[in-house]
């Protein structure tokens, strides 16, 4: 009850600060040309009494608003305000166009974390310690924002909470098992699927959904998803090898030193051989509220879940492959510079867990098919064979 009120109370506040506003704003979908930016606007809350004399029961009511803006100029970073909306200043920064003979790559960081769910003081502290270490370009978050995605009042206080984080880099989320699938997820983070990708100056990023369990009640509409997804996620990889990077981010990690949760994703475990297929630089993931980091067969593995839920411990830690893990909140910050990428994990007191880097892999471009030369037919009549070298 005690953390019902505090989110209750974080709610009112946002909704107070700025009249009409319950969450944002904040810019998603963005390109090297284009961004959606993105607000929650409060309406009336509902308030339920329920029986023997329970405590009052509030839920806001909201309306997403967007618009979305086309023309912009790589690598830029624009200010922007939206009327009635107090506080500080908002920008994004739109993505670094991609790399050619004439342009060199252009550096930029992003932050990887997730499972912001279920303590939203905790949830608070990480994002200052973000903050604190640097603004990233972007945000690419591993799922489970809000313990229950059919909740609003769990939205409007997720984004009060990220606010002076997100009203300065562009955010790419997946979709976890605590959203439930709701539609609340789309609608408000402008997604028409729950996988999707995109690129960022010389990296090239695929972000799935792990969730099946969350897809339908029928087994045989899970597993069709479930192949769906996957062949576009080869389709997509293949079709971006020459990017230096190629980075994929999903809820549910291949690998855990969960004891309880071992062998839980044998979907995810199965995706692997295809990774390093691809050229996978590294995978990002959540779900397991700690940190780990994997090798394996020239793939990073990690795993961010410390954004704020309760802590799990790490307790059985694949042998062979495990490089550090530890049970404590954090984030993992990227600066990619060129081909090398180096890779900071900190701990939500600011100090360093975890460094390496990681080194692009960009693969030659296939040589076009060959032209299947025409048969020389005429009238319908059959072209006369080509001369014997016998």
């Amino acid at each position: 009850m005690k953390r019902l009120l505090l989110l209750l109370a974080l709610c009112l506040v946002a909704m107070a600060g700025d009249s009409g506003f319950c969450g944002g704003p904040f810019v998603v979908n963005v390109t090297s040309k284009s961004a959606t930016i993105v607000w929650l606007v409060s309406g009336d809350d509902v308030i339920v009494q329920p029986p023997n004399g329970a405590a009052v029961l509030r839920s806001p009511a909201y309306r997403v608003e967007k618009t979305t803006l086309t023309g912009l100029k790589p690598n830029t970073r624009y200010e922007y305000n939206v009327p009635g909306l107090a506080g500080g200043k908002t920008s994004f920064k739109t993505a670094p166009a991609a790399p050619t003979a004439t342009l060199a790559a252009v550096p930029f960081d992003f932050v990887a974390y997730g499972d912001n769910r279920t303590r939203p003081e905790v949830h608070q502290r990480v994002v200052n310690a973000i903050l604190a270490h640097g603004t990233p370009d972007m945000i690419l978050q591993s799922g489970d924002l809000v313990a229950d995605g059919d909740d609003s009042a769990l939205w409007a206080t997720f984004f009060h909470i990220e606010v002076n984080l997100l009203g300065q880099a562009a955010f790419f989320p997946a979709l976890g098992n605590h959203e439930h699938n709701s539609r609340q997820f789309y609608d408000i983070l402008q997604k028409e699927k729950p996988y999707y990708s995109f690129d960022w100056g010389n990296a090239h990023f695929a972000v799935i959904d792990s969730d099946i369990g969350n897809v339908s009640k029928v087994e045989s509409v899970r597993a069709a998803f479930w192949e769906e997804q996957t062949h576009w996620l080869e389709d997509d990889l293949k079709a971006h090898q020459t990017a230096d990077f190629r980075f994929v981010a999903a809820h549910h990690p291949p690998y855990t030193a969960v004891a309880s949760r071992q062998g839980d994703n044998p979907h995810m475990t199965a995706l692997t051989p295809m990774l390093e297929q691809y050229h996978v630089a590294a995978g990002f993931f959540g779900h397991d509220h700690n940190y780990q980091h994997y090798l394996q067969n020239g793939i990073h593995y990690i795993v961010s879940g410390g954004g704020g839920a309760p802590l799990y411990d790490v307790d059985v830690p694949p042998p062979g492959i495990t490089v550090k893990v530890a049970s404590i909140e954090n984030f993992v910050s990227v600066h990619v510079d060129g081909a090398v990428a180096h890779v900071q994990t900190i701990t939500i007191d600011g100090k360093v867990l975890d460094e390496f880097e990681l080194h692009g892999s960009a693969q030659p471009k296939p040589p076009a098919p060959a032209k299947t030369p025409k048969p020389a037919a005429v009238s319908g009549k059959p072209a006369k064979p080509a001369p014997s070298d016998e």
